[in-house]
């Protein structure tokens, strides 16, 4: 079993939304001032009734659209909230900007959330209403300056790309608007259709691979010329700022997750509590255990670290499991290095350029 020096890591999840973007599978439903009130007390009862360390060295808050309920009700979650975050803690929230007021502003800086990650997805109005989303990029920048003018100047943008009838001269306008509001951090997606979403039902299919490829390639370049590095294989952060709780998780550490809709790990096994609304009021604690063997342990933690541009520790692998990766694995390295896929270096694994490209194929490797 994997060893771990217990959980630094909290995410909570808000499945509320006002409306239904057209792409989205999340655990969601759609506000009610009376659902999100009921909602509100079994969260603080979970929150009770779980061995939870205080303080936690990163919370995110998730969704859903956590900006979305009403703010005495936002303050009462905030409120939860605040033993969990000590004076170092990375306390992230993410924001619609059709939801975001300046009174909310004033409440998430009042509760010292630091950072946030804002849902910009796009600066092309039309796709925006494909999407079924309603603000517009003006909206963004207003949201910007709110956080900003509050002191909380850490600010991601989610992009999303290879979307239905997408160009890629679209594509390149909407990261230059992006560009142009001068975020710390970028989160860039291509779009997935997922079974039950709108999407799927009325058979939007994204980008043709190729074209995708084309905007990733465009995409990795014109971040880094700007100054923004690359540090995951869809994450990219100007002086450093990277989001400290996914690198936790890339790093396969154990994990918090509260609230329904939310996963979560430990040693030994992970657990997705229930999507089911009127059960979660009823048992907060309501959840689904999924055990983990020691090679499932092991392959995950190489899936996610070679996710990172600076690769998976080999100290921390061998820490965690008593044996080193190069034991382990050594059929795979022996074929991947010879094939120029991966490398070690600097007490790393990682891929090199070629194999990043090809992450997938290379991560097929390991499942042998």
């Amino acid at each position: 079993m994997m060893k771990d020096n217990g959980i630094r890591h909290l995410y909570v999840h808000v499945p509320f939304c006002r409306t239904i973007c057209f792409y989205c599978d999340f655990c969601r439903t759609v506000y009610t001032e009376q659902t999100a009130a009921k909602w509100l007390d079994a969260l603080e009862q979970e929150l009770f009734l779980k061995d939870i360390r205080v303080p936690q060295e990163t919370v995110y808050i998730g969704g859903g659209t956590p900006t979305c309920l009403m703010p005495e009700q936002l303050d009462r979650l905030l409120g939860m909230l605040d033993k969990y975050c000590g004076e170092n803690c990375e306390y992230t929230i993410e924001v619609n900007p059709e939801t975001m007021t300046e009174e909310k502003a004033e409440i998430l800086a009042r509760h010292g959330i630091n950072r946030a990650s804002i849902g910009y997805q796009t600066s092309d109005e039309k796709m925006l209403r494909l999407m079924n989303r309603h603000h517009i990029a003006g909206d963004v920048r207003r949201t910007m300056e709110l956080l900003r003018s509050r002191g909380i100047d850490n600010l991601s943008l989610d992009i999303m790309y290879s979307l239905p009838g997408q160009t890629l001269e679209d594509l390149q306008k909407s990261v230059m608007d992006a560009l142009d509001m001068e975020p710390s951090h970028l989160s860039l997606y291509s779009l997935t259709i997922e079974e039950h979403t709108v999407f799927a039902k009325r058979g939007y299919q994204p980008c043709d691979e190729e074209l995708e490829a084309d905007m990733y390639e465009w995409i990795v370049r014109t971040l880094e010329a700007r100054g923004y590095e690359q540090y995951e294989i869809s994450n990219f952060a100007r002086d450093g700022l990277y989001s400290k709780h996914n690198t936790a998780y890339w790093e396969y550490r154990n994990f918090h997750g509260v609230s329904m809709g939310a996963s979560g790990k430990a040693s030994g096994f992970r657990y997705d509590n229930t999507k089911d609304l009127k059960a979660y009021l009823s048992d907060p604690l309501k959840r689904e255990i999924i055990p983990l063997s020691e090679t499932d342990e092991m392959f995950e933690m190489v899936m996610m670290g070679l996710r990172m541009k600076h690769g998976m520790s080999l100290k921390r692998f061998e820490e965690c499991f008593g044996r080193s990766f190069v034991s382990v694995y050594e059929k795979q390295l022996e074929k991947l290095t010879g094939l120029n896929m991966i490398v070690l270096d600097d007490g790393h694994v990682r891929c090199t350029t070629e194999g990043y490209e090809i992450l997938n194929t290379v991560l097929e490797e390991f499942l042998d």
